[in-house]
């Protein structure tokens, strides 16, 4: 009989998604779910885009350019302009959402057995796109105790080598919530160029900064051009994760003559999408002002929850909507199962996300999970009550 590849054995499960069957159980069993495993934004998506859907007067739903609308690129770039970003319509290359961009990323600066350093926890998809590009992932630890702070450059070098050809971060940090300053970005700058590494930023959750931070991006940071790649997308800040738009961003001619030859092969980005995306760019500054608020009453209501559970710990984070809770508890795979299949509170139940699947490490993150606050502040409490009296019962069955 024949049978799968190696490379589609060794891709991982999503540890947002694999629980979805015990989820679809528990509602068929009439228990309502607060999902705090995936990071689906409640927030409208701008009035803008919708209406250019509804009232678009195409005759044809044709293929746009493999690069993308050119209005939308113009667009894209002063959008950029607005965040100090400097670039041109030319160095933007539209994608079948973030995702595609950071494949077609890979694809484009590494060969099979090329290395990318990668803080962890980190995004669990990043894996998969390794995976499928045949690039090894090298993991450089962050902790909770420094609230997921870059780790030391010195952590860094010590695993450059030949076959590296890029370090990866996300800013703000998905699954941690955490991001980096401008002093950090201008550390691994000078490491990129050092070594002649390229630099990779996934930028999606620029908007999204708190208590008075600013977003430093890695095309702010001058002479790192040729290095520099920020991968950036619609879905959370226009809460449009259906549209599946995204972008790479970069002035290096090469890497984008490159990526623009995976993308002729997919042929183009959807046209509709980028129709509801270009107009979200017309979408008021108060629709980002009035967003990050909500999103920063949710981390205050979570995070202060959270710690008012004996033995959980967590970190503040600065950006993005998301954060890692350490549990009291040996395994959060199966806890995060339990609550889906053993436990509810009057019918109400939580889902989480296993942190564990947010580390390449082996071992690391077992007793943590990723909560993303995505829901309303009262829903949030409910969660956080469910959750609280889940590890109790869940504490005196396990010992």
């Amino acid at each position: 009989m024949p049978i799968v590849s190696h490379k589609g054995k060794a891709m991982p499960e999503s540890p947002i998604r694999k629980l979805a069957p015990f989820a679809e159980k528990a509602v068929k069993e009439g228990k309502h779910i607060y999902h705090l495993n995936i990071g689906q934004p409640d927030i409208k998506t701008p009035t803008e885009a919708m209406d250019a859907i509804r009232n678009h007067n195409l005759d044809i739903l044709a293929y746009s350019h493999s690069a993308g609308f050119e209005s939308f690129r113009k667009k894209l770039a002063k959008y950029y302009a607005k965040h100090d970003i400097a670039i041109s319509s030319d160095d933007i290359l539209v994608t079948t959402g973030g995702s595609e961009a950071l494949i077609f990323t890979m694809g484009s600066i590494t060969d099979p057995g090329d290395e990318i350093i990668v803080p962890e926890p980190f995004y669990a998809n990043y894996y998969s796109f390794s995976t499928q590009s045949t690039v090894t992932v090298v993991p450089v630890i962050s902790k909770i105790e420094t609230g997921f702070a870059l780790p030391s450059i010195k952590e860094f070098e010590k695993l450059i080598t030949k076959k590296t050809k890029a370090i990866l971060i996300c800013n703000p940090g998905n699954p941690t919530g955490y991001l980096y300053s401008k002093e950090e970005i201008k550390q691994l700058s000078a490491l990129a160029i050092k070594y002649d590494l390229f630099l990779i930023s996934d930028e999606v959750y620029r908007e999204f900064v708190y208590d008075e931070s600013e977003h430093y991006s890695i095309l702010q940071e001058k002479g790192l051009n040729e290095h520099a790649i920020i991968v950036d997308s619609v879905s959370k800040r226009y809460s449009m994760c259906g549209a599946r738009i995204g972008c790479i961003v970069s002035k290096n001619k090469s890497v984008m003559q490159t990526a623009m030859k995976f993308a002729q092969a997919r042929l183009s980005p959807p046209t509709l999408a980028q129709i509801a995306s270009e107009a979200a760019l017309e979408a008021p500054d108060s629709y980002y002002t009035e967003t990050i608020e909500k999103y920063k009453l949710r981390r205050n209501t979570l995070v202060s929850g959270l710690r008012e559970i004996p033995g959980v710990k967590v970190a503040m984070p600065k950006g993005a909507f998301y954060c890692i809770a350490e549990l009291p508890i040996k395994n959060a795979d199966h806890f995060a199962q339990w609550l889906l299949d053993k436990f509810d509170v009057e019918k109400q139940t939580v889902m989480v996300a296993p942190a564990s699947g947010f580390y390449s490490s082996p071992e690391k993150g077992k007793n943590q999970v990723r909560i993303a606050y995505v829901l309303n502040r009262r829903d949030l409490k409910k969660a956080i009550e469910i959750l609280r009296q889940g590890l109790e019962k869940y504490k005196i069955d396990e010992d």
